[in-house]
């Protein structure tokens, strides 16, 4: 009776961190919003790094030599547009462990532009930002104006 009464605690304290989400009404960064970051960060890792693995085997698998002029060329189109989508992933796996190591340094969620705190919804959206959106705004409106020039 009491191993039960122990698993449906562990599995309540579960639920509860996996139902969790941050608040603007409690302390900024605390233990437990650090926690559900990162943990959105493996997560997020984790799903890239298993879509890359499934991307290999899929290319290593279809290696079809295709008769036909347009099928080839539509083979080759997805190929190299699969090739782009997962260099652009390898550069964000380098922004989430680096998201993480913000988060084992306490500097996470602050704005490394102005130093203030970014936005719990923002974070929420985009883990890997690292300004804040005022710094983000003017950061896009700078560089417009130096690629008009």
């Amino acid at each position: 009776m009491q191993t039960t009464a122990a698993v449906k605690s562990v599995v309540g304290a579960t639920m509860s961190t996996d139902d969790y989400r941050p608040h603007e009404d409690e302390p900024f960064m605390n233990d437990r919003q650090l926690e559900y970051f990162k943990n959105k960060l493996l997560n997020w890792k984790e799903d890239i790094l298993r879509e890359s693995r499934e991307t290999v085997s899929h290319l290593q698998t279809e290696t079809e030599n295709h008769p036909d002029l347009a099928d080839r060329a539509s083979s080759e189109t997805d190929r190299a547009l699969e090739l782009r989508t997962r260099d652009r992933q390898r550069k964000l796996i380098s922004k989430i462990e680096s998201a993480i190591r913000r988060i084992e340094d306490q500097s996470y969620g602050y704005c490394e532009e102005t130093g203030e705190p970014i936005g719990l919804a923002r974070l929420d959206a985009r883990p890997i930002a690292t300004l804040s959106l005022e710094a983000q705004e003017r950061h896009e409106r700078r560089e417009r104006v130096h690629r008009d020039d």
